[in-house]
Order: structure tokens, then C-alpha cells, then sequence
């Protein structure tokens, strides 16, 4: 392939791509916005005007905000690739640092940070106006910021050292570099999975044990019922930062454990709390989440195999708008590919995005369906009707929207299926 043709159809399936969402997302606004004055039939005995409104509001709001951030998403990738922004920087720390490992670690860094400080603008306003407009946001500037010094943080101290050694590899190690980068990549994320909950969650949230005996009895026993064992029952201080209410279970193998947001135990009844749960837990039932790891796997082999080819075509580097080291691309700086990778791949793939979605929503289903034999089903009709009020998820979304992005299936299908 010429890097002509590569350029026109990297171009292609940016515009395409671009137009496809912003078309989406102008449906979801009218549909919502035409829906916003009647609560839909299902849910008017529990849902009253003045919530269904508010969501429609919010889901609106949320929706013009993202046109605005995909259109300027798209031409800070233009500004990255095909105006040369990738590559302006990458000269300036060649001629700074030299070519050399140092130099390319400085490429990621300084890429992660150019591109934060870009989206900055879009995460305050979405924090402290959108969030804020609403009644979600409980995070002041000082913790936001706090938090932002601690990620920043854990991220260079776990990502530059990963990021050395797959950089070393794809010098060192070969044609068959691509594969060995694999192996140290899921290693480093099942290490992540394991660590997560013990030693990088509490950094951000404070985790405490479930103090509800009450509660704590029901739970241990649906869990036993389940056959299902987990480390410990924690409730973690969601709402320093946000109204919105969650439960999920985080860590790996013996490490599992189950965090409930203190907002949810503090809207949920102990019965609707249980059927939540049984709806996590239907996801361990139905090996949902060694599903999604092995698929994730299995993609990022595919990917890192994609990789090892493109890093070695010279017209994948000029198609998009960057000069190698070199004209035959030998030793050529292996960041580069890297970071052209990153950028260029979700250009082509937002395409199958929607099969994605699908199968996520299937597995939505299917938990649900395990919460029902296990607990009470309007137990678990009243937990998704509070869920939704409190999150302010709107009941009336677009269908063709819900196709392509809703990894979960919109409330009156899930009620639906339950009262099938």
C-alpha cells in the first residue's frame, strides 16, 4: 500500500466515522427531547414528571457536550497525524535527547500530557457545570485536583515502566517482538487486577467494611447461595464525589471483592440491595468476565500481531503524516508506531463498535434473568427504578442509539423481559 492511498483512507473513515456519531447523537437529542413532556406508560405509577424530565434534561445536556468533544476530538487527531503535530514533536525531543529510549519515553510522556491538558477544558466543565447543573457533582476543585496529582502519579509509575519494556522489546527482540510485548501486556493487567483493589482504589476512595449486620447476613447468604466467595463486603465514600449510586465487584481470583457505593445502600431496601447484587453475581454465574478477559486477550493479540506488521511499512508512518528515523524505517522510533497505532486503530474499528454493545446487552439479560431465580423479581424492578431516577438515565432513548453505543439494554426492555 502507497501512503497516498492509506492517508485518503485513514481520512475516510475518520469523516465517515464522525458523521455516523454526530448523526447518532442528533438523533438521541430529538428522541429524547420529543419523549421529555410524558412519562412512558410502564413507569408512570413510579416515575414522576419532574424526574423523567430532569433525565431527558441531563441526557441532552450530556449528548451536546459529546458532539462538541467529537468534533474537537477529531481535529486534534488531525492536528496529531496529518498536520504533522506527532511529528513536530518527535523532531524537537530527537534534537533535544537524541534517538534512543530516554527520547521515546519522553515522546509517550509528553503526548499523555499534551493530550491531557487539551481535553482539560471539557473534564472541568463536565465536572463543575454539567455534573453541577444537575445535583451530581459533590467534588470540590481542591479534591479534583488532588485526584488529578494522584493519577498522574500512579500512572508514571506504572506506565512508564511497562511502557520501557514493550519499547525495549519491539528493538530487541525480533520479528517476533509483537508476541513476547503480548505476554508482558496481559501479564502486567492481570497483575493490575490483582493490586488494584488492595493497593490503588484506596488511593482515590476510603473502603470500609460493611457495618450492617442486617445486611451483611442477607448478602453472605446470597452469595453462599450462589456459591460465590469473595474477600470482604465494603462500602466505599462514592458520594464525596458524586450522587450518582453503584455496586460492582473489583479484583481477581482470591483478591474478589464486593463494593457497594454508600449512596446505593443509602436509597436501596436490604431486598432491592440483595437483587443487585444476585445481578453481579449472574455475571460470575454465566462467566461473563472470563469471557470479556479472554476476548480481550485474544484482541489484543490481535492487535499487538497488526502492530508488529504496521511498525515495519514505511507508508504507515507517512500516511500519516510522520517521518522516520530513517528512509528504510530500520531503528526507527518505536513510540512512534506506538502512538500511531493508538490514534489510527479506533478510526477503523468504531464500525464493529455495535456488535460489541450487542453482546454486552445479551449478558445484561442473561445477570438479570440469574437475579430473578435468586431474588425477588420486583425487588429487582424497584432497584433498576431507582438506579435509573438517581442517575437520571433517561427512559426514552433512541433505539438506533441504544444499538450501537448502550452496553446496557434500556429500562423498559430489561422490565420487559422480567415480566416475561
Amino acid at each position: 500500500m502507497s501512503a497516498p492511498i492509506f492517508t485518503a483512507l485513514f481520512a475516510a473513515a475518520l469523516v465517515v466515522g464522525l458523521l455516523l456519531k454526530l448523526w447518532l447523537a442528533s438523533r438521541q437529542i430529538r428522541h429524547v427531547a420529543l419523549n421529555r413532556s410524558v412519562v412512558p406508560a410502564a413507569f408512570a405509577e413510579r416515575i414522576t414528571l419532574a424526574a423523567h424530565q430532569k433525565a431527558a434534561d441531563y441526557t441532552i445536556a450530556k449528548s451536546r457536550l459529546g458532539i462538541l468533544e467529537l468534533a474537537f476530538g477529531a481535529a486534534v487527531l488531525l492536528a496529531w497525524t496529518l498536520l504533522g503535530g506527532l511529528d513536530v514533536l518527535n523532531q524537537f525531543l530527537l534534537a533535544w535527547l537524541g534517538p534512543g529510549l530516554t527520547q521515546q519515553l519522553a515522546l509517550l510522556a509528553s503526548f499523555v500530557v499534551i493530550g491531557g491538558i487539551i481535553d482539560l477544558p471539557f473534564s472541568l466543565y463536565g465536572t463543575f457545570v454539567l455534573e453541577e447543573k444537575f445535583g451530581f457533582n459533590k467534588m470540590t476543585f481542591k479534591l479534583w485536583l488532588l485526584d488529578a496529582i494522584k493519577g498522574a502519579f500512579v500512572g508514571a509509575l506504572i506506565g512508564l515502566p511497562i511502557a520501557a519494556l514493550i519499547l525495549w522489546l519491539m528493538g530487541a527482540a525480533g520479528d517476533l517482538w509483537w508476541l513476547w510485548a503480548w505476554c508482558v501486556w496481559m501479564g502486567f493487567n492481570v497483575l493490575l487486577m490483582l493490586i488494584y483493589p488492595t493497593f490503588i482504589a484506596p488511593l482515590f476512595n476510603k473502603f470500609e467494611p460493611l457495618q450492617d449486620e442486617t445486611l451483611k447476613e442477607r448478602v453472605t447468604a446470597l452469595m453462599n447461595r450462589c456459591g460465590f466467595t469473595a474477600k470482604g463486603l465494603f462500602v466505599m465514600d462514592g458520594s464525596k464525589r458524586s450522587a450518582h449510586a453503584n455496586a460492582y465487584f473489583t479484583g481477581f481470583g482470591a483478591s474478589k471483592r464486593v463494593v457497594f457505593f454508600d449512596t446505593l445502600l443509602k436509597s436501596l431496601t436490604p431486598g432491592e440491595v440483595d437483587a443487585v447484587l444476585a445481578h453481579e453475581l449472574g455475571h460470575f454465574k454465566h462467566k461473563h468476565i472470563i469471557k470479556r478477559i479472554v476476548s480481550m486477550f485474544a484482541m489484543s493479540l490481535a492487535g499487538f500481531a497488526l502492530l508488529g506488521f504496521l511498525s515495519n511499512q514505511l507508508w504507515f508512518y507517512l500516511g500519516l503524516g510522520v517521518r522516520p528515523i530513517t528512509a528504510d524505517v530500520q531503528g526507527v522510533n518505536s513510540a512512534l508506531a506506538l502512538l500511531l497505532f493508538m490514534m489510527a486503530i479506533p478510526v477503523f474499528t468504531v464500525f464493529i463498535s455495535p456488535l460489541m454493545a450487542q453482546l454486552s446487552r445479551k449478558h445484561e439479560f442473561e445477570a438479570d434473568a440469574y437475579a430473578v431465580s435468586q431474588t425477588k423479581a420486583q425487588d429487582l424492578k424497584n432497584a433498576l427504578l431507582k438506579l435509573y431516577e438517581d442517575n437520571a438515565s433517561t427512559l426514552t432513548p433512541d433505539p438506533l442509539y441504544v444499538k450501537f453505543y448502550y452496553s446496557h439494554p434500556p429500562a423498559s426492555e430489561r422490565l420487559a423481559r422480567m415480566g416475561a
